[in-house]
């Protein structure tokens, strides 16, 4: 299925956003929901924590992109482009849910805060903000060069606002309870196990449709998927291709910008010879696995863009200068993945045996996500499989590239450190409209020249919705799950 690409309903110097608002219904009971990911940081935003908290409606930003890329109003009721680096957004009455009003000194001080966290969301990697405050309802943001996405930035959610009591914890972390302005307020959080939330009913765009949530984090993809066939939730987060027979139209297909990639060692270990790295990508068979595994829900990867951006779609440029593969000769991998998605396991044990047939001895480590993710940002594996959404940040995929692959990306697992690769992703974002579109596959090809990263399949994923539940959000960009007008019969 093609989907169309990033789009702004607010675009171009000095035009405003005139996008209307969503309004909820009040009523209805509690939704329980498993999610497949755990918080890894007491759902402080600043991380994959704050995707938790966008799919929960816990939190707003200044922005929102809907399941069509399109970036529409949220506390920000309008918004106009000054001069290239200079925005000017006028706040909506809203409350936080701690009672206090969002002003624009607020607003300043949570974008202050995201910028100086300890580890900077990767939203913030390849941009400088400089944030104050205009007038009581108005906020000026400042760029460092040119940056036409701004809008669809700050509706990413790591960049969510929250109210002056969340902050100063320990460490810069941010204390969601109680402190956001989305429809539901977190009122309780039990670790890495659950969490509960409940209504907020002075939200700016009205009540939602369900009195409260019930989470469990769940990874394991079986127990989600069983708990919703025998009632025991209304909501299941990524059940597996292989239970979507016996689910029926419980199991809702969605298209995604998600691409399942190999991410290789390009510093330490073997693969940092790109020679073994190119014996990797040429002994992996990706359509085999697209028919096998995933059972018809993928298509396999050639590039690592795929058909959710239907611009990028069968434009991919020629990789061209790879190095040469070499004969592996027995030589060790240590290949790592993750339980959360119910495909990759078995993804990674057919690529360990694809691998061991080419001549690798592969080592597979499989575990729950939390229990792996620092040891792949610090290249203790020299492969890591795992499924990726490539307009996670911005709805466009610059921000993806610039933290996947480029020296200073905040989430290079590759390790990868080159400076045409650094360049390419850097003149993408710097430009607009097609020019961008095509220095961005341009930016694509220099990646896959290094074989840093071995595409595997663009995914679509299924989600569990319980029979007589309405207003679930189907999002190809993963932020919204529990929306306004969630409610269970």
């Amino acid at each position: 299925m093609r989907r169309r690409g990033f789009l702004l309903a607010a675009a171009g110097i000095g035009l405003t956003s005139a996008c209307g608002s969503f309004t909820g219904t009040a009523g209805g009971g509690r939704i329980a929901v498993d999610l497949a990911f755990a918080p890894t940081q007491g759902l402080s935003p600043y991380g994959d924590d704050g995707l938790l908290l966008s799919r929960l409606a816990v939190v707003d930003g200044l922005t929102r992109m809907d399941t069509d890329g399109v970036v529409h109003p949220a506390l920000a009721a309008e918004w106009t482009r000054t001069n290239d680096t200079t925005w000017e957004f006028t706040l909506r009455d809203a409350r936080f849910q701690d009672g206090g009003a969002v002003t624009a000194d607020a607003v300043v001080g949570a974008l202050r805060a995201a910028g100086r966290a300890e580890v900077t969301p990767r939203v913030l990697s390849d941009v400088r903000l400089t944030v104050r405050a205009a007038g009581e309802r108005t906020v000026r943001i400042t760029t460092g060069t040119a940056d036409p996405l701004l809008p669809a930035r700050l509706a990413n959610p790591s960049l969510a606002i929250f109210s002056p009591a969340a902050y100063g914890k320990k460490g810069g972390a941010v204390d969601p309870v109680g402190t956001a302005t989305g429809p539901f307020a977190l009122t309780k959080l039990n670790g890495a196990v659950s969490a509960t939330l409940d209504r907020f009913d002075g939200h700016w765009a009205g009540k939602a449709a369900a009195r409260g949530v019930d989470v469990t984090f769940v990874a394991d993809n079986n127990a989600r998927a069983n708990a919703l066939r025998s009632g025991q939730i209304e909501l299941a987060e990524f059940v597996p291709a292989a239970q979507a027979l016996v689910l029926g139209d419980r199991a809702r297909k969605v298209a995604t910008v998600r691409t399942t990639t190999l991410y290789l060692n390009t510093r330490t270990g073997p693969l940092a010879d790109p020679a073994l790295r190119a014996a990797v990508r040429e002994n992996t068979d990706t359509s085999a696995l697209a028919k096998s595994v995933y059972e018809g829900y993928a298509e396999h990867a050639t590039g690592l863009l795929g058909p959710g951006f239907a611009w990028a779609d069968g434009q991919q440029l020629p990789v061209t200068g790879r190095t040469k593969a070499a004969t592996p000769h027995g030589q060790r991998l240590t290949l790592a993945t993750y339980t959360n998605r119910a495909e990759l396991p078995e993804v990674a044990a057919a690529l360990q045996q694809q691998l061991e047939r080419a001549g690798f001895k592969v080592k597979l480590v499989v575990k729950d996500y939390a229990r792996l993710e620092t040891g792949a940002l610090d290249g203790e594996y020299d492969a890591f499989l795992m499924s990726r959404s490539t307009a996670l940040d911005t709805g466009d995929p610059v921000s993806y590239l610039a933290s996947d692959f480029t020296s200073g990306g905040s989430f290079n697992i590759s390790q990868l450190r080159d400076k045409t690769v650094d360049a390419a992703v850097r003149k993408a974002a710097g430009l607009d409209h097609t020019e961008r579109q095509h220095a961005v596959l341009a930016a694509e090809a220099a990646i896959l020249r290094t074989d840093a990263a071995v595409p595997i399949v663009h995914e679509e994923h299924l989600q569990g919705v319980g029979a007589g539940v309405r207003g679930v959000v189907l999002d190809p960009y993963e932020r919204q799950f529990v929306g306004l007008e969630t409610r269970a019969r």
